[in-house]
């Protein structure tokens, strides 16, 4: 996930600002409970992924040109070679306790050229799927996660009407398939920032957003009936960032709501939380460098309130949630990575308790990965120093151990206390996180 710019942050600041001046008395929430409950048998813990950011021995691609064309960026080498380390890479997934693993299958890889299928691309994703359900893990498959083929973007990309038919095309190959594995699905990663990065990197002017969205939202609804006609009972998705402010309405939802009948479950990604200070005062250095965005590990259960009030009776399941560190150092503010887990962890069981129907949490990311331009920020519960070595051996972090305990005991203990105390006004679901936050027990 990609931070905001100065400009959107100012913006999404005064669009909450005026929701929570033109907004009546909140709902109340329950009392803080003093002890929490485990989450139930049924539910989904996992570990997310994405092709590019992870495989390494890339094909052509919009994304490989991005990163070869700007030399602000970190050579993209062969990222953390899971192409070639899979095997390993889904033994430490297991080894977790999950029963799920997101990857991306490249659409670059399996249609080099137009109308020309690759065997050995599909047999390669053919293996790594032998390997996860020999592991027990239930594959969630990605169709786009920000990445299409070279011959795509040299004919325009989303900018072009031909893109809505070429990527179902292709998708209904994928899905014939891969349906019969039984996965999750998710049709497009996070469509904001798919769009924030097509405009950033030129891969779409910008006058053509208007109808790189509408090509999101067509290529989604089109995909998710071929999905049930082959997979009958299917779950399938688009996750959203999760936006700090008011910015679900003007942004993310544009989509969701275009394609809210065709979810069957909604895919949340949340990483940060502003106070209404921070928010106005972040740095555009500190938008840049992710290992200086503010956590609030109590977002996310404003995030899942979010959507559950938005969509009521559709499951939640936050595809992506982690922290980042930069080279593996300490953060400033001293929170490790199993704090912020055991932390989101135990506020995705208060919204449980509350009622709210969370089906599922993916931690971003197995590994460290590619962070689309930077190896700097470290996202993974195995961290590997790709720039420095050449072994790129996983090397496990404290949320390791973390991880494996909260999967063996359905959550964190009954008796838990976050380390980060919530805050009093969090500018991730104004006004409700304002006028009604969620507290600790006294």
């Amino acid at each position: 996930m990609r931070p905001l710019s100065r400009r959107q942050a100012l913006t999404l600041a005064a669009g909450a600002a005026a929701a929570v001046a033109a907004a009546g008395p909140a709902t109340a929430r329950p009392p803080a409970p003093q002890t929490v409950a485990p989450l139930p048998a049924g539910f989904r813990w996992g570990v997310a992924s994405a092709g590019f950011q992870c495989e390494g021995h890339a094909p052509d691609s919009n994304w490989l040109r991005y990163a070869d064309r700007n030399p602000a960026f970190d050579r993209y080498g062969d990222s953390v070679d899971f192409f070639g380390r899979y095997r390993d890479d889904i033994a430490l997934a297991a080894g977790l306790g999950v029963g799920v693993y997101r990857i991306s299958i490249e659409w670059a890889r399996v249609q080099p050229r137009p109308g020309e299928w690759d065997e050995n691309g599909f047999a390669f994703y053919d293996r790594v799927l032998d390997a996860m359900a020999a592991a027990g893990l239930q594959p969630m498959l990605t169709l786009d996660h920000w990445v299409y083929p070279g011959w795509v973007a040299d004919y325009g990309g989303w900018a072009n009407p031909a893109m809505v038919d070429d990527w179902l095309a292709h998708a209904r190959v994928v899905v014939d398939r891969y349906a019969s594995r039984n996965p999750l699905w998710v049709t497009v990663n996070e469509p904001f920032g798919y769009i924030m990065n097509e405009t950033r990197n030129g891969g779409v002017p910008a006058a053509s957003v208007p109808a790189m969205r509408d090509g999101i939202i067509a290529v989604h609804n089109g995909i998710y009936d071929y999905i049930h006609q082959v997979q009958p009972g299917a779950w399938v998705t688009t996750n959203v960032p999760f936006m700090a402010g008011g910015a679900e309405p003007l942004i993310n939802t544009t989509v969701t709501d275009a394609v809210a009948a065709r979810m069957d479950y909604v895919g949340i990604d949340y990483y940060y939380g502003f106070t209404p200070q921070q928010l106005l005062t972040v740095s555009p250095d500190d938008l840049q460098q992710l290992w200086n965005m503010p956590l609030q590990p109590e977002g996310i259960y404003y995030a899942l309130d979010f959507y559950a009030r938005r969509y009521p009776g559709k499951p939640l399941y936050i595809v992506e949630g982690g922290i980042p560190t930069h080279d593996g150092a300490p953060r400033a503010d001293g929170i490790t990575r199993a704090d912020a887990l055991r932390d989101s962890v135990y506020w995705i069981q208060r919204a449980v308790a509350d009622g709210i129907p969370v089906a599922g949490y993916n931690y971003w990311s197995l590994t460290d990965n590619y962070e689309w331009g930077s190896y700097a920020p470290r996202f993974g519960l195995y961290t590997v120093d790709v720039t420095t070595d050449p072994t790129l051996t996983r090397r496990p972090t404290d949320a390791v151990a973390a991880y494996t305990e909260i999967t063996a005991a359905g959550g964190v203990p009954a008796g838990y206390r976050p380390t980060l105390a919530p805050v009093a006004c969090s500018m991730s679901e104004t006004p409700q996180s304002c006028l009604d936050p969620v507290t600790l027990p006294g």
